[in-house]
């Protein structure tokens, strides 16, 4: 009776051991799947960082490139600024020497002086060489000489001529207040009449010639003497670069006279069946 009872307790202890088993294996499941998951959510999060990283890349690149192509287009606006500048110091130079070259004698007695300097040339021109004392027309010497000077400004382009009346401090005399009543008509006076011939016998374009007045106000020389005053009686014509391009101007006559050529079309075609009676006539005649 004994054995048996034995049997059962054995029977027992085998069956109720492995019931821990399924919680470990479950465990593990539960582990190995946060893991994939995390491993997962970490290459996601990687593969997200990549492609913002990829897109900044490709945003930088991209103002690069048209950072590249402003500097591309500053660099060959800043060449053909600095070429033109140094074609525009060429002509001036070849205008300055051309203008030496034809008032070497007046330049040699002191009553012409010439100076350049900043993209500027002046032709400084003492009054006796031009107009008679209290005068203010041209003589036949300054015609002469302003001839010369005429032809070279003629040539010139791009450039405002300024022509600019200049006298020394002494008042106008008595007889000839009536004509001149101070400095200032004077130097007005003489300046215009510069400019009618410039444009009138030099063949200078008006629209580059400006007449000026200084009356006494621009010395350059001291009216204490003699010699001073002489001096500061003058004549400058200042070429300096123009504020606008001179094609401007004529640019606008075409542009506003186009509506009339317009409206005068209809009228050519109005006329077209005058033709029809021309014809019979010459059927009737033979």
């Amino acid at each position: 009776m004994d054995e048996p009872e034995t049997m059962m307790d054995e029977d027992f202890t085998t069956i109720r051991r492995p019931k821990r088993a399924p919680w470990v294996l479950l465990v593990l499941a539960i582990l190995a799947g946060a893991g994939a998951a995390l491993f997962l959510w970490l290459r996601l999060q990687a593969a997200r960082a990549e492609a913002a990283t990829a897109g900044e890349l490709a945003q930088r690149v991209e103002r690069m490139e048209a950072e590249k192509a402003d500097l591309l287009a500053l660099r060959n606006e800043l060449s053909l600024q600095v070429q033109a500048k140094e074609d525009e110091i060429q002509k001036l130079q070849g205008t300055y020497q051309e203008l030496e070259a034809k008032m070497k004698e007046e330049i040699a007695k002191g009553d012409v002086r010439l100076s350049q300097a900043g993209g500027r040339i002046k032709v400084d021109l003492v009054d006796k060489i031009l107009f008679d004392v209290g005068d203010a027309s041209v003589t036949g010497r300054g015609a002469e000489v302003l001839s010369r000077v005429g032809t070279v400004l003629a040539a010139v382009e791009n450039k405002k001529i300024q022509v600019s009346g200049h006298t020394d401090d002494l008042p106008i005399s008595d007889r000839l207040r009536d004509r001149y009543p101070s400095n200032w008509e004077l130097a007005a006076a003489r300046a215009s009449n510069v400019v009618r011939f410039l444009e009138e016998k030099g063949i200078v374009p008006g629209r580059r010639l400006v007449v000026a007045a200084y009356g006494p106000w621009e010395p350059i020389s001291s009216n204490r003497t003699a010699a001073g005053r002489a001096r500061n009686r003058r004549i400058e014509i200042v070429l300096t670069p123009a504020l606008a391009p001179a094609p401007i101007d004529p640019a606008a006559v075409p542009a506003k006279a186009t509506p009339p050529k317009k409206a005068a079309a209809p009228v050519k075609k109005a006329a077209a069946p005058a033709k029809k009676p021309v014809a019979a006539k010459k059927r009737t005649s033979r």
